[in-house]
């Protein structure tokens, strides 16, 4: 990897002013992203979906938690690891303080096709704290786009039909499985409305950990290529658990 050219003061200056203007640009065309996205129109959710919860069983507006937005993150199940996706896990170590959210009315919750005794298992051994329900005896995961088999309902992701995906990437034919997302609910009473969904690299936004790195000189430290719409995407190798850094090999575990 490059590393940046050693310069003089002044011409260090002059560049990091003009880096400057870029990001003043780019924040001021975030604030217009998401304004954009507060004027999005909104969904009624019609269907009964049912969640099993450490306590038993919960509906849709009982995961609101006694406040009127919901966001919940679609938290990809690693069946062949019977774990949670190393990806989606570096994701839920980047979760903040849940009071921060709660402050404005607004819960978060993880959202897994699993059984609820594995997830807990696993939470446990992650040491997290934020709600994570099970979505496995619902429609959910395949009404939101993020469980894929076309045996139960037709592809799509990131707003994409399987043609589309697969005219970008020829890997995405016959491919099944889970999928990252974040969703996000409006509550009126019992009413519940669908307000966003972000799929693929929406995700980024909420990396902590990538911010940071995003200031470094080194930065992500990534060879990078643009994903062809798969999650599981090369440029994430390095990821493992959290508890998992300290063993040899590639495989993220």
């Amino acid at each position: 990897m490059d590393e940046p050219r050693v310069v003089a003061p002044d011409e260090w200056l002059d560049a990091r002013k003009a880096l400057l203007a870029k990001e003043k640009e780019l924040t001021r065309h975030r604030d217009e992203v998401n304004a954009a996205r507060r004027r999005l129109p909104m969904v009624e959710i019609t269907k009964d979906y049912a969640f099993v919860t450490p306590t038993g069983s919960a509906s849709l507006p009982a995961l609101f938690d006694g406040r009127s937005q919901l966001l919940i993150y679609h938290f990809m199940w690693r069946y062949d690891l019977n774990a949670g996706c190393p990806s989606c896990s570096f994701l839920a170590d980047n979760i903040g303080h849940l009071s921060h959210l709660h402050a404005r009315d607004t819960s978060l919750a993880l959202v897994s096709r699993a059984p609820i005794a594995d997830i807990e298992r696993f939470k446990e051994r992650m040491g997290w704290t934020v709600p994570w329900y099970s979505s496995l005896d619902s429609d959910f995961n395949y009404d939101f786009h993020v469980t894929i088999d076309p045996d139960v309902a037709p592809v799509e992701y990131n707003y994409r039909t399987q043609s589309e995906l697969e005219a970008d990437n020829v890997a995405w034919a016959g491919w099944t499985g889970e999928q990252p997302g974040t969703s996000a609910f409006l509550r009126h009473g019992e009413r519940v409305f669908h307000t966003y969904s972000s799929y693929a690299r929406g995700g980024d936004l909420l990396l902590g950990t990538y911010n940071w790195l995003d200031l470094t000189a080194r930065g992500r430290q990534e060879d990078w290529e643009e994903p062809k719409g798969r999650s599981d995407a090369g440029f994430m190798e390095w990821l493992r658990h959290h508890d998992r850094y300290d063993q040899g090999g590639a495989s993220p575990r």
